[in-house]
């Protein structure tokens, strides 16, 4: 816009060159003004560009951010400008979506929620929603699946960081803690155990995963396949109507 301002006195205010200065400059004269029709269209592409970026920087593309800075760096350094620089946008765009930086935080954990809890049961229900026992092995090997196991596990132990000094990531943990117990009962149940039994097996299964996935560099796959197979077995297996002593 100032340039364009510019423009405009140029053509209004008189100027009184001398001949051979204002020959000179006749030329010069032509290509501003071929510049100055040329400066609104490229500034139109530049804003249609910026505007482009605002309508593709979604309310998700926050929360992936901040998730990454809270796995990276700490719940300390999630905060709006260092988001805004990450993602190349000015602080006010975040205010689009989010009305302050405790809205987004609970938006990270209601997303990690949906997709480490609710989305994750359903997709194992889906898939062996007739087998039991096809669902625990899936179960059991999920702190081995790959990159994705990695990347959910730091994650989640990010997350059990945070919750450890704040009130709504510790109610959210919690929340996401019992319904994977409950699932897991549930799986235990379908396999013909008592209520009481399935919420305690439940319970030493879940221990278990959580332990795996914070101890999944321990042994090379052989070893990681093994210890699979044990929890299973183990987890099947009866109990003793008299525990031994």
């Amino acid at each position: 816009m100032e340039m364009i301002a510019v423009l405009d006195m140029a053509r209004t205010t008189p100027v009184r060159p001398t001949s051979a200065v204002a020959a000179a400059r006749k030329p010069r004269r032509a290509a501003s003004g071929a510049a100055a029709v040329a400066a609104p269209a490229d500034a139109s592409a530049s804003d249609a560009e910026s505007a482009g970026a605002r309508v593709r920087l979604t309310p998700e593309a926050w929360v992936e951010a901040a998730t990454e800075v809270l796995v990276d760096q700490g719940i300390d350094h999630v905060r709006v400008d260092v988001l805004a620089a990450q993602l190349g946008v000015t602080r006010g765009s975040f205010y689009w979506h989010f009305r302050d930086r405790e809205d987004l935080l609970r938006r990270v954990l209601k997303a990690w929620q949906d997709r480490a809890t609710v989305a994750l049961t359903q997709r194992l229900e889906r898939a062996h929603g007739d087998s039991p026992q096809q669902q625990l092995r899936d179960v059991i090997s999920l702190p081995h699946r790959g990159r994705a196991a990695g990347r959910a596990a730091r994650i989640e132990l990010a997350i059990r960081a945070w919750a450890r000094r704040d009130a709504m990531a510790c109610e959210a943990l919690d929340e996401a803690d019992r319904n994977r117990i409950a699932y897991h009962a549930q799986i235990f149940e379908a396999l013909g155990f008592a209520p009481e039994e399935s919420r305690l097996r439940a319970f030493a299964l879940y221990g278990l995963e959580v332990a795996e996935s914070l101890l999944h560099r321990q042994g090379d796959a052989t070893a990681r396949r093994t210890r699979q197979d044990f929890i299973e077995r183990l987890m099947l297996a009866p109990l003793s109507r008299h525990p031994p002593g």
